[in-house]
Order: structure tokens, then sequence, then C-alpha cells
């Protein structure tokens, strides 16, 4: 029995009946004992001495009876007294006094005394349950009987325990926080609330739908406890804290730390993980929105209430701007940042952001405030979350400049081009005119590249795009006179966008979509001479694109087409065109060849705009295709392409220069090239005759005499004639020349035949070359006459004896009889042939002798006409010999006594008339020679002052 027990035995009774858990038999005890076991020293032995292991629903009956002060219990409990009955007064007493029962107080409790009391004896065990048994869940038994009790009791239970449970038993098992409670509550707040969130949305295969959750149900409840809020002169310096080290800056007179770190964390999310950011903005309403697991209604004051709402809208602002992601996802989230806030403020709700871009309705000065200003944009970097910060502000304008930062940034990236929503902000704040042009030209090629080329609606669509991104649609809205906003490409103007929009119409061949647009609109977007420029630019463009230099085929025939395709602007009496047009004719021509003009590359049209001297592609035609030499009309027809596309004379940046009057010199000039090289093809290829044939035809103009300082103006830039005349009439024959096809009245003496030929080709070239070069043409020219003389000479002397045979055959009879003195069709020569002969080599023996002196250009000259006209005389003499003898006959005929006539060739049309009447018969090698002679007399007698030569008529 417990009755008569001195204090300090009751004292050393009720300590074992708590040690040994047997709550029952200590309520009994307790109020037995009343006046020894106050309630504060209960409440102590049950702190000091109850084990921690033991379930709350153990004892909270008696703790809740202890609070109340009612400690009677029903039944009698039998308690065995022995072993402190066995002790003596002194030494239960020394004992009692050793028991050292913990105290109840540590300042954590409120209200009046008893209170103070249950509500210290109730934190204090829950935090030896905690860190001696590691029992937290076992606390809400403990303390959720008492949440009404105490609001200490209220506030441990939602704003550290319920947090901390869910975080370690709920929420994240296998990612504890190593913290016990009462650690925990000591941690500074940003610890904490860092602690509480380090494993929301890191989870690999996590999708982010528990993002609400956790914010929710830790952050919210973590809030509920005025120890986190501090007023300005209140809040302690936070420990080993720099604000200048923080990416994001913080407000410095916060009145909640804690619930700062919750916007760093936020918006940190936003920069590494932004569907993270998203996620929480989207599941999260807020620090309104809160989980306190049913066990009660706790409410924050207003001041602290408005700054969480509006700290919390900010900060969702901030991750909108923070999303480093350039994709449609990304711009998606932010947009859904932006329309969350709005629903939270009470604002007009926003289209989806798909709506949005299709509508594309305006924005202006009135929406967006003074916030487009230049001075803004480094906002939206740095100081994201501070009350200076005028883009997050949580107020209509500048979430209504994020809808317009956002819809830019989604046009862009969804036309191929990736923008963040900051870079959208950049463009629009800073308004760089170059950074802008750069991306409005990659934005325009993109679309033409990433989008369905043959879609007209599509092209439509993009134009208004691209318009509205200039001025986010306010320039076009009657209703926002004077309130006009400058977009993304507010620095650049409408013309420019519709000049570029047209070049990429023009360049995915949509060319009724652009004829209808900028031709038959009746706005006109363009002005005309505007219009023509662009056309005419894109058509090159095009032309410089083509592979192929097929005009109707690939980028060729779309440079056609493109000068087709609008009648009323683009006219064909334009000089430009006219140039594009022989463009296309010239390196439609060029297709006929093969050419490569560098190693394994083919030709392409581009080379000739850009070719410092495209006529010189021609002798690579002529290089690399045999006898394309032939083709020489299709080839100077090419040339003179080149001169009227204006290729041959241009500036250092590569423009035309051509005009109206340099054209016809130009051509002039083309076309001698031409020739000329054509002529040297032809002798590269020993093609002689073709060569001889372009001197005479094509080389030989004005009339002879005539000195260069009298030609034509384009004449005098002639470099190329002359010296391709030269080069025929020093060419000498190899086996490897071509035989001509037919004599026609020339020698059949290939040789003189040859040698007449040259002599013609180098008289040509004396008719057209300076007089600065006229001594190496004269060195030439005599050296040819001389091979000419030599020739003659050997070709008499084998008439000569051929005749003689030709007689003897003549004077024999038949054997046996008296043969005839002349046999039919025989030839006697007469008396005087050798005399003959002998004349017509005198010059040539006369030239031999004089060319073993030196002589001067003046000597040479002089000498080559008297030799020139020694030869005639002889050469007439001779050919009167042959036709007295020959009865002017030619070719096959007879004469009277039967004797064959020579086979050498004559020419009709002869100087002078024969004695009987007749015209006299000249053969064609001495036509030539005397042609050549009055050239080189022409050409060179104003050397020797000599008179100029004779009328005499003209021979065909």
């Amino acid at each position: 029995m417990a009755h008569g027990l001195s204090p300090a035995k009751i004292l050393l009774l009720a300590v074992e009946l708590a040690t040994h858990a047997n709550v029952d038999a200590l309520a009994w005890f307790a109020a037995q004992h009343e006046s020894v076991l106050r309630k504060e020293i209960l409440l102590r032995i049950l702190l000091t001495y109850l084990p921690e292991t033991l379930a709350s629903d153990r004892y909270v009956a008696f703790i809740q009876k202890v609070a109340a002060g009612d400690y009677t219990t029903p039944d009698a409990v039998d308690i065995d007294t022995a072993e402190v009955d066995s002790l003596s007064e002194e030494v239960a007493a020394r004992r009692a006094r050793k028991l050292h029962l913990l105290p109840l107080s540590r300042g954590e409790a409120s209200g009046d005394a008893d209170e103070n009391l249950v509500t210290q004896f109730l934190l204090q065990r829950a935090y030896k349950v905690d860190e001696e048994a590691g029992l937290l869940d076992e606390l809400p038994a403990l303390l959720v009987p008492f949440l009404d009790h105490s609001s200490s009791v209220r506030t441990l239970m939602i704003s550290a325990i319920l947090p901390l449970l869910r975080r370690n038993y709920e929420y994240y098992p296998e990612h504890p926080i190593p913290h016990t409670l009462i650690a925990f509550q000591t941690l500074p707040d940003r610890v904490a609330v860092s602690l509480l969130l380090s494993q929301t949305g890191t989870q690999p295969d996590d999708d982010h739908t528990k993002v609400g959750r956790d914010l929710r149900g830790l952050v919210g409840p973590w809030l509920y406890n005025e120890k986190r809020w501090y007023t300005r002169t209140e809040r302690p310096e936070p420990p080993s804290v720099d604000p200048s080290s923080r990416d994001l800056a913080v407000e410095d007179d916060s009145l909640c730390p804690g619930w700062e770190q919750v916007l760093e964390w936020l918006t940190g999310q936003a920069t590494k993980s932004w569907r993270v950011a998203v996620s929480a903005v989207e599941q999260w309403d807020g620090p309104s929105d809160v989980d306190l697991g049913g066990f009660g209604v706790m409410w924050l004051d207003d001041e602290e209430q408005e700054h969480l709402e509006k700290t919390y809208a900010r900060a969702a602002l901030a991750s909108a701007y923070l999303i480093p992601e350039a994709s449609k996802e990304g711009l998606l989230g932010a947009y859904s940042i932006v329309s969350k806030m709005r629903s939270l403020l009470d604002q007009d709700a926003l289209p989806p952001l798909h709506v949005a871009a299709s509508v594309l309705s305006p924005l202006s000065a009135h929406d967006v405030g003074d916030l487009l200003s230049a001075r803004y944009a480094t906002y939206l970097r740095n100081d994201l979350l501070l009350k200076s910060n005028v883009l997050t502000a949580p107020t209509q304008q500048a979430m209504q400049l994020l809808h317009g930062f956002i819809l830019s940034a989604f046009l862009l990236t969804s036309a191929g081009l990736p923008c963040t929503v900051r870079r959208a902000g950049e463009l629009t704040l800073l308004q760089d005119e170059r950074e802008q042009k750069t991306l409005a030209l990659d934005l325009i090629r993109a679309i033409g590249s990433n989008g369905p080329k043959s879609d007209d609606k599509y092209w439509i669509r993009m134009r208004n795009e691209i318009l509205w991104l200039r001025d986010w649609g306010s320039e076009e809205d009657p209703s926002f006179a004077g309130k006009q906003v400058k977009g993304p490409f507010g620095q650049l103007t409408k013309e420019f966008f519709e000049v570029e929009i047209l070049k990429a119409l023009l360049a995915n061949t949509r060319y009724s979509l652009a004829r209808s647009l900028y031709e038959d609109s009746p706005d006109k977007p363009l002005p005309r001479k505007t219009l023509q420029d662009t056309v005419f630019a894109a058509a090159l463009s095009a032309f410089d694109n083509a592979s192929n230099p097929n005009r109707t085929r690939g980028g060729l025939k779309r440079c056609d087409d493109i000068l087709k395709t609008f009648p009323q602007t683009i006219e064909r009496s334009l000089v430009a065109t006219q140039r594009i047009e022989s463009l296309l004719k010239a390196a439609h021509t060029l297709g006929n060849y093969r050419l490569v003009l560098k190693q394994g590359e083919p030709f392409t049209p581009v080379v000739l705009r850009v070719h410092s001297d495209p006529l010189s592609i021609i002798a690579k035609i002529l290089e690399q295709n045999p006898k394309s030499y032939t083709k020489i009309q299709e080839l100077i027809d090419l040339g003179t392409y080149m001169v009227e596309a204006g290729l041959t004379v241009r500036d250092k940046a590569g423009h035309s220069t051509l005009t109206a009057e340099q054209e016809p010199v130009e051509r002039f000039i083309a076309e001698k090239r031409v020739t000329a090289m054509c002529i040297d093809a032809a002798l590269a290829e020993d093609d002689f005759e073709t060569a001889y044939s372009y001197v005479t035809q094509r080389l030989s103009t004005g009339q002879p005499g005539r000195r260069p300082s009298a030609s034509p103006s384009p004449a005098k830039n002639d470099d190329y004639s002359w010296r391709a005349a030269l080069r025929a009439g020093k060419y000498r024959r190899t086996a490897r020349t071509l035989r001509p096809t037919h004599l026609g009245t020339s020698s059949a003496n290939p040789e003189i035949r040859h040698l007449e030929q040259r002599i013609e080709c180098l008289a040509t070239a004396l008719h057209l070359a300076p007089s600065a070069t006229l001594q190496d043409i004269v060195n030439a020219f005599r050296r040819c006459e001389e091979e000419l003389d030599s020739a003659i000479k050997a070709e008499a002397e084998q008439e000569a004896a051929w005749d003689a045979a030709a007689d003897s055959i003549g004077t024999r009879g038949p054997r046996g009889a008296g043969a005839p003195a002349s046999m039919p069709g025989g030839f006697n020569p007469p008396t005087s042939k050798n005399a003959t002969a002998s004349a017509r080599f005198e010059g040539v023996a006369s030239r031999q002798h004089a060319e073993e002196v030196p002589m001067s250009l003046f000597d040479l000259s002089r000498a080559s006409v008297r030799s020139a006209q020694r030869n005639l005389t002889a050469l007439s003499g001779l050919q009167r010999s042959i036709l007295a003898r020959g009865g002017g006959g030619g070719g096959g005929n007879g004469d009277d006594d039967g004797k064959p006539a020579t086979t050498t060739t004559y020419g009709s049309g002869g100087e002078g008339d024969s004695e009987d009447g007749q015209p006299r018969r000249v053969r064609k090698r001495d036509q030539l020679r005397e042609a050549a002679v009055g050239t080189l007399v022409s050409s060179v007698g104003w050397l020797i002052n000599a008179p100029a030569p004779s009328d005499r008529p003209e021979r065909e």
C-alpha cells in the first residue's frame, strides 16, 4: 500500500512507476498524493523517466487529465511499495535529491502558468521522442490532442513536424533529412527551406506532377510560424549570405528569409530545369494554397499575406524570363506562367498561345505603358526579384509586355529561328538596328527553307507575322494613332520587310502570289522603282545560284520566269531587262560546250558575273572543245551577249558601267577578239585554211592604205586582229597541216598556195597594225616573199623541163615511117622561152643580191616595192609568152598546133587586154602577189614617200 509514505519515498515511487511505464498506476498514485506530486513535479517526472519508446496513446490520456487538473481514476490500483519501504528516510531523501528531474521551461510556451507547464512538457517530450528514439512519426499522436490547448503546440506540429514528417516518411523516404526535430528547428530559415525542397523535381523518372504537392505540403505549412517573419528592425543578419554573390538579388528588407529562399529556388529551377519551375507555378496557387494536413487552420496577417502573393507573382514572372530553352515547349511554359499569374491577380485571361499567335492582336503603348525603354533592358538579366524591377512587377502592363515578348519569341521559333523570351525582350528594348536586321534576314531565310514552299496560305501567314513583329500590330490599327510601339524589329522599315519577303517569294517560285501582292494589289506595298530593283536583284540571285547553264532548267529558268512575272513593271525596253536577257543567252550558249575552269569543278553560270575577264572564257572553250573554232559566229554572238550584259565594263565593285556610247565599241572589240581567238585555235589545230579564211574574210576591214589612226574609233582599241593575222602569216605548213578541201582559183602547188595565203595574211596584218609594230611584220612579209619567189622559180624550172620533154616527144615520128614534126596535142614553146624565164626571175636575183646588204626599214620597204614591181614585169612577160603560145586558152583546151596547154590554174579578170582585144588571163598566184605588193605599198608607202597606187577596176 502507498499510504503513510514520506514525500521523498512518494517521489521515488512515482519515478519508479514512470520508469516502468506503469501509467495507470502512476495516475492513481498521483491522485492519492496530489499535494506531493504537483503538476510540474509530475510532468518533470514523466519528461525525465517515461520511456521515449512508449507509444503516445499509452499516456496521452493521462497528460490530458494532468492538463485539466483531474487525477481521479475509477479503479484503485494495487501498488507495490516494498522497494521504498525498506529505505530509511535519510536514504530516501538523499536519493530524491539525486533524481535530477529535467526542467520544463525552454522558453517555448506562452499563456497562463498551467498551459505553459503542459505545453512545455509536450514540446520537450516531442523533442526527446524524436531525438532519443527517432520516433518522429509518434509525435502527431502526442500533440494532435493538444492542438487547441496551445498555439505553440499547434505551430510546432504544423510548421515543423508536419513538413519534416512528409519530407522524410511520405514524400522522399529514400532521401530523408539527416536532422532531428530540434536540430531542424534551429537551422537558418534558408537552409531549412533548401532541405525541404532538395528532392523536389530531381527524380530521373519524375514527370514533375509532384512539385505543387511539395510546395503545398512542405513550404506552405513551414511558413505558418511567426518566428519565420521579421520586421525591418528585428530581422537578423542572415548567416554566411553574401547578396552580391547571388545571381538573383532579393530584397534586403525581406520579411521572411525562408520565403525568399523559396523564390530563389523557383527562379533557380527556371534556369536549371525550367519544367520544374513551370510545373510549380501551374500546380501551386501560391502561399494561400497550403495543405495543413487537417490539423487546423492558421492565418497570416494582411501584410504578410500581401507580401507573399506579390513576391510569388514577381518570382513567377522572373521564371518566365529565365527559361533558357528556345523551343515551343519552353515558350508554352512561359506563357502558362503569365496566364496563371493573370488569373491569380484577377486580370483578364489570355487565350491559348496558338490562338494568340494566329489572331495576333495588336499591342499599343497604352497596353505596355512606358516600359519599352532601353534603360530597362538590364532588368532582363539582373535584379529580377527586386522591388525596383519594373519588368517583373505584378502589374497588368508588365504582364502585357511579357505576353508580347513570349508571343514574339514563339513566332520566331515556330518559323525556324529559335528565340528565348529574354532574347525577344532585348531585341525590343534595345532596338539595335544591325542586330534586328541580321535576325530578320535569318528569319526570312528560315521561312523559305523550313516551310511548305508551295502553300500560298503559309506565305501569307508568314508575311503577316513578320510585319506584326515590327510594331506588334499597332501601326495597322487606326485606333492606336499616336500610340504605336516598336516590336522586336521596330528599327526596320516596312519597305525593307516587303522587299525581303518579295525576294523570298520569288526565290521559292511563288510568282502568282508575288504578282498579286506587289503588282496587282491596289495599295502597292512597294514603289515602282523599288519593285523593279527588287525583281532584278531576285532574277540575278536565281542566276547566280544556278548550277546548269541551260536557260530552260533550274536557276536560269527561274531567272527568266521572275522577269516575266511582273509584265506591268518589268518592261522589255528597260536596260536592266535587256542585260539580264543577254546574260541568259550567254549562259545558255556556254551550255553547248564542255567547259571546266577549275580542276574538278564544272562551269556554273555565276562565273560569268564574277569573272574578271569573261571573254577569256571563250578561249577556254576553244582549248577544251576540238574544232569549236569552226563555230565562229556562235562564239562571236556569245561575246556580243557578254558585252550587252554589261560584263566587259565594270567598276572595282563589279557593277557594270557600260554606257550606250561604249556598247558599239565593246561589241566591235569583242568580235575581233573572238575572231582572233578562233584563228589562234585553228592554227593550234593545224587548220591553216580556216585560219586564213577568218583573216581574209573577218579581219580585213577598211580601205587599203588607211592607217589605224584614220580607222573608226572602235579600231583604236583593236589589238587582237593584227596580231592574229601576223600569227597566221608566220604559220609554216607541216605534215600535220590539214589539206584544203578544194583549190578554187588558187595554185595547184601546195607550197606556192600556202605562201600566197601567208602573204595575204601578212598584208592584212600590215593594214591593221599600229605603226610601232610594222618592222616585225615587214620582216616576216619579206621572208615569205623570198620563199614564194623561190617556189615560183622551182615551179618554172619544173615546167620548162616538162615542156622540153614534151617537145622531144613531139619532134619524133613513128618508127619506120616519116612522122610529122609534131605530135597531136603537142606544145612547142617559143624559141625565146629561156630568155623569158631569165627575165621572169631577174627580180628574184636582184632581191637575193640586195638581201646581202643590211638595210634600214626605209630601204627594206623601197627594195620590197622595187622587187615586187620587177617580179610583176617578169611574171607578166612570162604570162604573155604563154598566152601567145597557148592562144589564150586555159585549162584543158589545146592550141592550133595540137600541143597540150599548161596545167597551171589561171584566173580571169586580169589587168588590161591582149593585142587582139581579148581579155588577158592572169594566174591567181600573180593576182595575190600583186595584191600583197599593193597592200604593202599602201601600208608602208608613207615611209618612202611613194605615191598612192593608181585606181584599178575591182576584182572579185
